[in-house]
């Protein structure tokens, strides 16, 4: 059959990156028919018009979608289209996730002895500092250590840190118990302890292991949790803080009046004048100015902050009182608070309205 319209199906696989076994299962599966087959040799033939559905199949296909959700993407109008991808993004994401659990564990039964023992903590004291740490992951597919917890063991304590590149949370707890002579440090699945810190509040005692690709968690009912380390550097946040310019002012206040204020506010933001020696006025661009009672160093000073990245940080903090280190109103603020170990959250501040570029 000659057409100078059709093209034969070597040739449009040529033009799609697609085989022609694979243009044959496509059009025997419905989804790429040809537009014409000779009856007599029982050629298949194509047009130009088809080019751009095959590439689109293909592409899909590579994303690993299954045919029958290929045919709703091909044929839906371009915004339902665009969710069933992103839903097979988010798919992609799961299964990666579940492979580097079961590779964890792989890697992890490999090893012939029980692994180097870390050290001994409060299961619901652990369970807290790694809810503490995790509000500060993002999930983020380009950058994916924002997802992850730095576990950093030392002699005498365990420091958790995460990063959403907007704020900054370092926990540090102390091992009550006999701990690892040497440092150890990893960084950490945050879908991993996400998916075993309701265990690990349950267990008072637990034991941490380092085993090959995993860190494991020993609950008090000789079950175990594995956590997969991941290949990810972490970026240098001891390095940032050692950065930081001098504080100039503190402001430390009752955690809890902090948090009824914000409590009651639903604007975007918040701004701190600090010009007395024993309160804070807080400011809002839509609710009268509040007074909080509060030890205040350092001179006048105004600063703002997004209430959404403030507030977690209050939020979060331990023990009844917090401290607010500033370093003036466009430098990164260090919100800190202490029970019987730390917390500390790197904030930033944002320009006033006036003051925007």
């Amino acid at each position: 059959m000659d057409s100078p319209n059709l093209m034969s199906i070597g040739a449009f696989a040529q033009r799609t990156a697609l085989t022609p076994s694979a243009l044959r299962f496509y059009g025997d599966a419905g989804l790429l028919p040809p537009e014409s087959v000779d009856p007599v040799s029982g050629y298949r033939y194509y047009s130009d018009a088809q080019i751009d559905r095959a590439v689109r199949l293909r592409q899909l296909r590579e994303l690993g979608m299954p045919l029958p959700r290929v045919n709703e993407v091909l044929d839906a109008d371009p915004v339902e289209a665009a969710r069933l991808i992103d839903e097979r993004i988010t798919d992609i994401g799961n299964e990666s996730r579940y492979a580097q659990g079961i590779a964890a564990e792989l890697k992890a039964a490999l090893s012939t002895g029980a692994g180097t023992r870390l050290g001994v903590l409060s299961g619901p004291a652990l369970a807290d500092a790694i809810d503490r740490v995790l509000a500060a992951t993002v999930q983020e597919a380009a950058v994916p250590v924002l997802n992850a917890v730095y576990l950093e063991v030392s002699p005498g304590s365990a420091t958790l840190t995460a990063t959403d590149r907007y704020r900054l949370t370092t926990r540090t707890l102390a091992l009550p118990e006999e701990s690892a002579s040497e440092p150890w440090a990893a960084t950490l699945s945050g879908d991993d302890l996400r998916a075993t810190v309701a265990q690990i509040r349950r267990s008072a005692r637990i034991v941490l292991h380092a085993l090959p690709g995993a860190l494991e968690i020993e609950l008090g009912n000789g079950v175990s949790h594995r956590v997969a380390i991941l290949a990810l550097e972490f970026p240098d946040y001891r390095l940032m803080l050692d950065s930081l310019a001098a504080v100039t002012h503190r402001v430390t206040a009752a955690r809890q009046q902090l948090i009824s204020i914000f409590d009651q506010l639903t604007t975007d933001s918040v701004e701190l004048r600090l010009s007395d020696a024993n309160s804070v006025e807080l400011r809002t661009p839509d609710a009268p100015a509040r007074d909080l009672p509060a030890r205040v160093d350092g001179g006048d000073l105004t600063i703002r902050f997004q209430l959404t990245t403030l507030y977690p940080a209050i939020l979060q903090a331990v023990g009844p009182d917090v401290m607010l280190d500033l370093r003036g109103p466009d430098q990164p603020a260090t919100v800190r608070s202490a029970d019987n170990g730390a917390l500390s959250t790197l904030v930033m501040p944002i320009a006033a309205p006036g003051n925007r570029p």
